[in-house]
């Protein structure tokens, strides 16, 4: 037991320090008016020590709760990381009033505030800035379990309206001819008996990513065994790897039925080399399993205009405009908060009209005398 404890504890320490140079190499992109060499330094150009120790030691403590405990992925670790050293990086350029060298724990409310304001003059996008803000939340919270703060400085800082705004998603039937001409290939490669594997695969991540709405990094992660070919559904693994069983329809199941059968048995004969058990359900030509890269490509090679996470929003929007409820919908999406589904709200208040006009008395009258 210890061995195996000692052995999980060294993989954390991998994974948290692969996020902290990950985030280090991604952080060349800064907003203007930052960008001041501040990455690679341990202390991000702190001079003052504070009870908890360095801030890259605070950062890295903070990097392993959200791995650990909160079971986010690596690269959520890394973005995460790249938002706080910016904002580290603007208290060390004096905050909200410009005075001094501030740090985590010495940051006020102005200062929250006057980093909000400052993405915003320098025309960064408002989705950003929300998740920048839910960022800062989420790690001042964690100073206050930890007792390294008193109090929050992201309380009553207001959020960009903008997480409202609904996600572009792709026609009905801009989707179906997709989706056709997926199918269409695959017939022809079948025909023809050469690269029939990514035909047969390309279609069923298409179909798949269409009938669950599932995110690219879930679809990467499917597993054979996920699969609940009988039920007509899939197991997924989520953010924070949390389970959830989405059920994908007939046409999907079909796909992945002549995937299986015939498509991923070729692409695996690929292989150079034996070895364990690959285990991973979608593999590229080389018989390894695909990345989040190749998922886009194939998408983007179907149809120009999509991509993993329009498709996602195409099988919400079509959902609710066919009458799904809104908790419906975030079950089958994986949402941990309905808010985050209620950008799809003025759909189902269409669907409301539009079967109110039909089925109300007066409703009715209207549209008749109209």
């Amino acid at each position: 037991m210890a061995a195996e404890a000692k052995r999980k504890g060294a993989e954390r320490g991998v994974l948290v320090d692969g996020a902290l140079r990950g985030a280090r190499r991604h952080v060349a992109w800064q907003i203007p008016g930052l960008a001041r060499g501040v990455v690679g330094r341990e202390n991000l150009g702190m001079n003052q020590a504070s009870n908890a120790g360095s801030c890259g030691t605070m950062l890295r403590e903070y990097m392993t709760h959200l791995r650990v405990e909160k079971g986010l992925r690596p690269l959520s670790c890394e973005a995460y990381l790249h938002d706080l050293e910016i904002f580290a990086e603007y208290l060390e350029a004096g905050g909200g009033d410009g005075l001094g060298v501030k740090t985590f724990l010495t940051a006020q409310q102005a200062d929250v505030g006057g980093f909000m304001q400052h993405l915003r003059e320098h025309g960064v996008q408002a989705r950003s800035i929300a998740r920048k803000l839910s960022c800062l939340r989420g790690f001042y919270r964690w100073l206050l379990m930890e007792k390294l703060v008193q109090r929050d400085p992201t309380v009553n800082i207001e959020s960009p309206a903008s997480w409202k705004v609904l996600p572009k998603s792709l026609a009905e039937g801009e989707v179906a001819e997709m989706l056709d001409r997926a199918a269409a290939a695959a017939r022809v490669e079948d025909a023809a008996g050469t690269g029939l594997g990514v035909a047969l695969r390309d279609h069923a991540m298409l179909e798949v990513l269409y009938a669950g709405g599932l995110r690219v990094g879930e679809m990467v992660a499917l597993r054979q065994e996920d699969l609940r070919l009988e039920t007509a559904s899939v197991q997924v693994r989520g953010k924070g790897d949390k389970e959830r069983i989405v059920p994908i329809g007939r046409s999907a199941v079909e796909a992945l039925e002549a995937y299986l059968e015939r498509g991923r048995p070729e692409l695996l004969r690929a292989r150079r080399s034996g070895g364990r058990l690959e285990r991973a359900l979608f593999l590229s030509v080389r018989g390894r399993p695909l990345t989040t890269q190749a998922v886009w490509q194939v998408v983007r090679s179907a149809d120009r205009h999509a991509s993993p996470h329009k498709l996602r929003h195409s099988m919400a929007t079509h959902m609710v405009e066919h009458g799904a409820d809104l908790r419906t919908v975030q079950t089958l999406l994986g949402h941990a908060d309905i808010a985050t589904t209620q950008v799809y709200t003025h759909l189902a208040i269409d669907r409301l009209k539009t079967v109110h006009r039909m089925c109300h008395p007066r409703g009715r009258r209207r549209t008749v005398e109209a």
